[in-house]
């Protein structure tokens, strides 16, 4: 009988004991109270006070006609997008995927390796040249930029570096995110692109995306704000 009591003793104690909290994920959780949207970032930058010393091509046939603009924050091009699949081969970009691919990044992650085009959205700038030195604008590796395409935006990196004459390129997530066809192999979009660089931002490690958006998201309000 004195071990049934202290049964139900502790029975009853386990009820009216505090219910313990769940654990928190390891992972932040973005609150997005109030997100900048894609109207508010293209309204500001309709207007194009341009930066570099030339302009640039979309591909390689294409009119040069793209200028890099600038303001006080930030400098951006309107461009097309090119599927860029270059760094850490994956199911979905390596050789047999991508004619052109190559397995390194311009920029590296934390561990030293190449970026990973297929799970991480960046951005490709040009290579320093006559026409613009992105070095210049306070741009480099894991700078924070927002692209535009119709009513969506991505936070992403600047990640990579491409050819001296051409712009308008970003990795395979980035397209994915946006909705557009990322395939490195005819994927992309001929135009209607915005991508919007953030002067003196750096994301670390430039492989963490949910930083990039955290990042992204403060200097974009701050950028559209005006403040």
């Amino acid at each position: 009988m004195r071990a049934q009591s202290l049964t139900l003793a502790a029975a009853s104690a386990a009820l009216l004991a505090p219910t313990t909290p769940p654990a928190t994920p390891s992972q932040p959780v973005a609150w997005r109270e109030n997100p900048v949207s894609a109207a508010d970032l293209l309204a500001k930058v309709r207007d194009c006070a341009p930066v570099s010393r030339g302009r640039y091509r979309s591909d390689g046939g294409a009119p040069a006609d793209i200028p890099v603009c600038g303001t006080r924050d930030a400098v951006f091009w309107k461009a097309d997008m090119d599927i860029d699949c270059d760094g850490r081969p994956g199911p979905r970009c390596n050789r047999r995927t991508d004619p052109y691919f190559a397995a390194s990044t311009a920029y590296a992650q934390s561990d030293g390796r190449p970026l990973s085009a297929e799970t991480l959205p960046f951005v490709v700038v040009p290579a320093p040249s006559g026409i613009w030195d992105y070095r210049e604008h306070g741009v480099g590796g894991g700078s924070a930029v927002a692209v535009v395409y119709g009513d969506r935006v991505q936070y992403a990196v600047v990640g990579d570096t491409g050819p001296q004459g051409i712009i308008g390129e970003a990795s395979y997530a980035t397209a994915k995110a946006l909705g557009i066809r990322p395939d490195p192999h005819g994927g992309g979009v001929p135009s209607g692109v915005t991508y919007i660089v953030f002067k003196n931002t750096r994301v670390s490690p430039i492989e963490d995306h949910a930083a990039a958006v955290a990042t992204g998201e403060r200097v974009a309000r701050r950028f559209v704000d005006g403040s």
